[in-house]
């Protein structure tokens, strides 16, 4: 691969040398840390730059720089902010191309999708403007009970404090823009931990907020292990929220570390398609075929697991074969048509061929697929998969497409229950009522008819129950997740402006 090449706009955030040397944004600065880490690219297995890490000391700075300027974005007028983030997101469209391709280059993901993630970023930055508008309160009259009937009260939504983001690999720009900007519209600072793996791309667009006027220490930017730099993060008492995106392991670990700050986990997932009798069997090939394999399958709402009715379960498995093909695989550096590449890491890919040969060593049969070589893993399709199989019960976050054969509906609909995740799911049939029956059943945040499940700008509202997190993300959502109400109370008796209660309702 050739070496990473930025453009002069983002010489602040790296140092040169063989390899650029990136930095931490902490207090309106990029600044150099002692030690660094090797940034490897998925793409060809070869080290592509340095990552700074940071240590206690930096935490604690950044941590310091968040506190003490909270002031500077809660005091700034509404309309100020607004017009901050549209310079932002300007600079962010003029970018998004050379932001793409490092995406590329350091995650592995297909060029399509690189640029599909930055678009998604753009427009929810949009949107996310749009609904700051209506972090507005409410005005209560007391009169309504009696103990209050001389007394109002004004609710209004205040700013939480302090946010701490951490984001995963897999949408590494997107879901970092998806918690700083609902966090600084609100009026917090924030304080982001890109993910390790490819923090590249995100750091271009803080240099970006840099650039367009972001008050100095609104916004940090700590890149380092999950274990020790999260850690640290996730235990500091002068952080008021953690909003975290990931597997389910580390959101119970953040979960029981951080104390009393408040928690939104948006964790893993066993997304579940159900294929009823009556489904159009081309639409759900496809869906199912491109939300098993969209982005190498490495997304929380990726199907997981298809449950097909067994009186069209050899029809239905015929349309998956045929769509197969509709995914080019490859080393997307090479050719922009590729539109699958790597996982994340050659160690992912041999996570999920042991999950594959367990599949099999209990019955399953591999139609396709089934080969790695460092971190590509071939678009894989497994059917008759047994319930006993890990595959069938662990989230695969990789190009498997994991068929397995249910008596009925009402079967499909206890399988799919039959989870500790309940993230997302969807539906394949051509009759309402079935539609309608089915959707209320599953246990699951999330539920889409004759689609596969896919988020995009988050208009709609997303999140789990039961080990899939709680707390909502969406447009609007993630804005009230990260603000705080407070009511204040007038007692206007003194003045006997209240409507004194006199005891006199009779039926």
């Amino acid at each position: 691969m050739a070496k990473l090449k930025l453009s002069s706009y983002f010489d602040e955030i790296y140092t040169k040398g063989e390899f650029p040397k990136f930095k931490i944004f902490v207090d309106g600065k990029w600044i150099a840390t002692k030690k660094k880490q090797d940034l490897i690219s998925s793409t060809d297995g070869k080290k592509l730059a340095e990552i700074a890490l940071a240590d206690a000391e930096d935490i604690d700075y950044a941590v310091e720089s968040a506190n003490k300027n909270k002031n500077k974005i809660r005091e700034m007028a509404a309309i100020d902010r607004l017009e901050l983030m549209n310079r932002v997101m300007l600079g962010i469209e003029e970018h998004k191309e050379e932001i793409a391709r490092v995406l590329v280059a350091e995650s592995g993901k297909a060029l399509s999708s690189a640029r599909g993630e930055i678009n998604a970023s753009i427009e929810r930055m949009r949107l996310s403007m749009e609904d700051s508008k209506k972090i507005i309160g409410e005005y209560l009259p007391g009169d309504w009970a009696s103990d209050t009937s001389e007394k109002v009260a004004i609710v209004i939504r205040e700013p939480i404090g302090v946010v701490l983001g951490i984001s995963p690999f897999n949408y590494p720009v997107y879901t970092s823009i998806a918690k700083i900007l609902p966090a600084l519209l609100a009026g917090n600072t924030v304080i982001l931990k890109p993910p390790s793996a490819d923090p590249i791309a995100f750091m271009m667009c803080a240099e970006i907020f840099r650039k367009s006027g972001l008050p100095s220490g609104t916004l940090q930017v700590i890149t380092g292990s999950g274990s020790e730099t999260g850690d640290l993060l996730s235990t500091n008492n002068k952080i008021d929220m953690i909003s975290f995106t990931g597997s389910t392991s580390v959101g119970k670990h953040i979960a029981s570390i951080a104390g009393l700050k408040k928690v939104h986990l948006e964790l893993g997932g066993k997304g579940n398609a159900l294929v009823l009798a009556d489904a159009d069997l081309e639409i759900a090939g496809k869906q199912c075929v491109k939300g098993s394999l969209e982005l190498a399958g490495q997304r929380c709402d990726a199907i997981s697991r298809i449950l097909v009715v067994e009186s069209v379960y050899d029809k239905f498995i015929k349309k998956v074969k045929e769509h197969i093909s509709d995914f080019k695989f490859g080393d997307p550096t090479k050719s922009d048509d590729i539109t699958m590449g790597p996982v994340i890491s050659a160690e992912a890919a041999e996570r999920i061929d042991k999950m594959v040969k367990d599949s099999i060593n209990k019955g399953a049969k591999l139609l396709a697929g089934g080969k790695h070589k460092g971190a590509y893993y071939e678009p894989t399709l497994l059917v008759d998969v047994p319930l006993t199989a890990e595959i069938a019960n662990e989230e695969t976050f990789g190009p498997v497409i994991t068929i397995i054969k249910v008596k009925d509906t009402e079967e499909a609909i206890n399988v799919a229950n039959d989870s500790k995740y309940g993230l997302d799911s969807c539906v394949f049939t051509k009759d309402f009522y079935n539609a309608w029956e089915t959707m209320k059943a599953l246990q699951s945040g999330n539920v889409t008819l004759n689609a596969a499940p896919s988020h995009g700008t988050a208009y709609f509202p997303f999140g789990g129950v039961k080990e899939s997190g709680y707390g909502k993300e969406g447009v609007g959502y993630t804005i009230e997740e990260m603000t705080t109400v407070k009511t204040m109370v007038f007692d206007l008796s003194p003045k006997h402006l209240g409507k004194t209660y006199k005891g006199t309702f009779k039926e």
